[in-house]
């Protein structure tokens, strides 16, 4: 597993403008159930996907990422920009971000499994609420305007375990985040596959 941090927001941009594009569409958030996506007691959020044509600065935001990963960011090759809110006692217990099952239905936009995770803590919080990476055995704590950017696949396709990872419940705060989930077909240029297990 390979993991950067960066600080994401220039200082001509306002992550305010993420949340208040977003705060009018919170809904709970779901997972992936085999073929359907349900509110389960693991994940404890609201979330909310936003169009880059919403905002221009979302726009800005994708040109932002793409020039960080060097990844195609577009649909249909990733994901809108999701926005979550924990609030107190808010929490996703230790999961993948890319499908484990081929009934996923990650696979209904047929751009392929999520390759790349980008992640941008858009607040801080007071106590609680980091990211726990279980088999890396280390965590990101909140720090507002920090963003973390992760390979959930191998060259070879096949799923990185050290990517299993939680949000750790958020115990004094407001935890926001947004996540940019990039997909294995028009990068294919951008990272070569290998069938080397080891890439």
């Amino acid at each position: 597993m390979s993991m950067a941090m960066t600080e994401l927001f220039p200082p001509h941009h306002n992550h305010l403008d993420v949340l208040l594009c977003s705060s009018h569409q919170l809904q709970r958030s779901v997972v992936a159930s085999g073929e359907k996506q349900l509110p389960v007691e693991y994940r404890i959020s609201k979330s909310a996907w936003l169009k880059d044509t919403v905002d221009p600065m979302l726009v800005a935001l994708d040109h932002r990422i793409a020039a960080l990963t060097g990844l195609d960011v577009q649909p249909p090759y990733a994901e809108y920009l999701q926005v979550v809110n924990y609030g107190i006692g808010g929490h996703y217990e230790p999961h993948f971000d890319h499908a484990t099952s081929p009934t996923s239905p990650l696979y209904r936009m047929k751009s392929g499994n999520r390759v790349a995770t980008f992640m941008i803590y858009l607040s801080s919080v007071e106590a609680g609420g980091a990211t726990a990476f279980i088999y890396a055995n280390f965590s990101v704590p909140v720090v507002k305007n920090a963003a973390l950017f992760w390979w959930n696949l191998h060259k070879s396709g096949e799923g990185d375990g050290d990517t299993l990872h939680a949000g750790c419940p958020v115990l004094v705060g407001d935890k926001w985040v947004a996540n940019k989930w990039i997909h294995e077909y028009g990068q294919e240029f951008r990272r070569p596959c290998s069938s080397s297990p080891k890439d």
